[in-house]
């Protein structure tokens, strides 16, 4: 593929989501995960971490329906959506579980979505593990806030800690799978984690 036609199809997924009103091209990363993994069904709850500008809330949104609900959280403001509660908090902190399940309509979530990123430094050894260490926090608020059956979606950069993440999620999920969505430049090395089916969940 040539760098011309990659920065054209990247072109593409940025007029697009102007087209079609989505606050970040990174939409179109959502969209691709859920016709392949069917993440979505709709009345799911939704729970997105690090959710500004709330792309991917419009997304989960749209696929979860008006008996379904997204609940999004970042220390940055997002501007309103409809039928998503936003929640302006940082997603690191232990506390983040209360504030979370405070607007839960049931006691569990049936999706948790990260598309988090790190502040890029420019020493990739240094990013990739930033990265790992937010997927693992990510991992850890999914394992206390879905129900069995729930799914987990991460963002991850390849490197040398990817395998022990994978490792540890398949510790608590049946099916764990690895995706690199078209709409990602070809430059990135991100790709995602997708976690279907939560194992003992009444043992947390």
């Amino acid at each position: 593929m040539t760098r011309w036609y990659q920065e054209k199809k990247q072109e593409h997924f940025y007029q697009e989501a102007k087209r079609k009103g989505y606050r970040a091209r990174s939409a179109f990363k959502l969209i691709q995960i859920q016709k392949r993994f069917n993440i979505f069904s709709k009345g799911d709850i939704v729970i997105d971490l690090g959710a500004a500008p709330g792309g991917w809330s419009q997304v989960a949104s749209e696929y979860v329906g008006d008996q379904g609900l997204v609940i999004s959280i970042d220390l940055k403001k997002i501007q309103p959506l409809p039928n998503v509660i936003i929640l302006q908090g940082d997603v690191l902190e232990s506390s983040i579980l209360n504030t979370i399940k405070q607007q839960l309509p049931t006691q569990k979530a049936n999706v948790v979505l990260s598309d988090m990123s790190p502040d890029i430094s420019g020493n990739y050894s240094i990013d990739q593990a930033r990265s790992a260490w937010l997927c693992t926090k990510a991992y850890t608020v999914a394992e206390h806030l879905l129900h069995q059956d729930g799914i987990f979606v991460c963002k991850i950069f390849e490197g040398q800690d990817t395998n022990q993440v994978l490792k540890n999620i398949k510790h608590r999920f049946y099916i764990v799978k690895k995706f690199s969505p078209s709409a990602s430049r070809k430059s990135s090395s991100e790709i995602y984690i997708i976690a279907k089916t939560l194992k003992n969940v009444n043992n947390l």
